[in-house]
């Protein structure tokens, strides 16, 4: 494997055009490339993550919330998917799937070491999937891991198993979600997806607005435990339909034996937007 050292963090507002021009050229391929991507020396900066903490529902904290390495790894997985051996466009791929674990807190203050790759490209009923895998090491140890898995359409086995009908679960709470949700998390996360930002751009795409981050969601879900999680734990999540900006959801959560489980709805109709666990370590 080829490891590619960084020494700040990518441009990604330059990155969009980089990838718009570079996936028209893209159509596919069966291989990822072999590059991992290492940053070293990174610490939160306390004013961006105090505006993290605000728009996901984040209480303000001296430990990381356990979604926003992500978001300090997220510049390099752009930067990746950018890479001319990377076989498929960015815009069009849809974030299907999210499984992170934090082994322990990352505190505000603390220099991490990013290091990003991408892995296990495979079928799937819709097309074909592969794994973005990000880790932030404290020394030699991992102590945070990510693997968000992508979608990319076309040429599948159309095999699935098909829909079935779902009774809307009783909600532990109802959110409502501002139309410039998108736009708020873009600027504190860098994820400036033009699915998300406004009507107009999301319709280019084939949305009927815009739509909420599913990075956002998750972490909103999250926020609604703070105080009753370990500090070693798992939250796996899979994202279902989109969230229609503005919207009403609903929020539901339930104990199991190994920890929590929780789904986010469509509040008017019975249609889920996001379903995950929580698995304590």
């Amino acid at each position: 494997m080829t490891v590619k050292e960084l020494d700040s963090a990518p441009n990604v507002a330059a990155l969009y055009p980089k990838v718009v021009l570079g996936g028209l050229r893209k159509s596919g391929g069966d291989r990822l490339p072999d590059v991992e991507f290492v940053r070293t020396g990174v610490v939160a900066d306390p004013g961006e993550l105090a505006a993290y903490n605000q728009v996901c529902g984040f209480r303000l904290s001296d430990e990381l919330p356990i979604t926003y390495p992500h978001v300090q790894a997220f510049g390099m997985q752009m930067a990746l998917m950018a890479e001319p051996s990377f076989p498929f466009p960015l815009l069009g791929m849809v974030h299907v799937a999210n499984r992170i674990t934090q082994y322990r807190p990352v505190r505000l203050g603390e220099a991490v070491t990013l290091r990003v790759r991408v892995a296990d490209l495979r079928p799937h009923e819709k097309g074909t999937q592969f794994d973005v895998i990000s880790e932030a090491l404290a020394g030699d140890d991992v102590v945070w891991s990510d693997v968000s898995t992508y979608l990319r359409r076309g040429g599948g086995s159309g095999s699935g198993g098909g829909g079935q009908q779902l009774a809307a679960p009783t909600p532990g709470a109802i959110w409502r979600v501002p139309g410039d949700i998108g736009r708020r998390y873009a600027e504190v996360s860098g994820d400036r997806n033009p699915i998300h930002l406004h009507p107009l751009t999301a319709k280019a795409f084939g949305f009927p607005s815009a739509i909420a981050h599913g990075m956002w969601t998750k972490a909103r879900a999250l926020a609604a435990f703070e105080g009753r999680l370990p500090e070693a734990y798992t939250v796996d999540v899979k994202f279902k339909l989109p969230v229609l900006l503005p919207a009403k959801v609903a929020f539901t959560a339930w104990r199991t034996d190994d920890g929590n489980a929780f789904e986010v709805w469509n509040a008017r109709k019975p249609k889920p937007h996001l379903s995950g666990t929580i698995t304590h370590l």
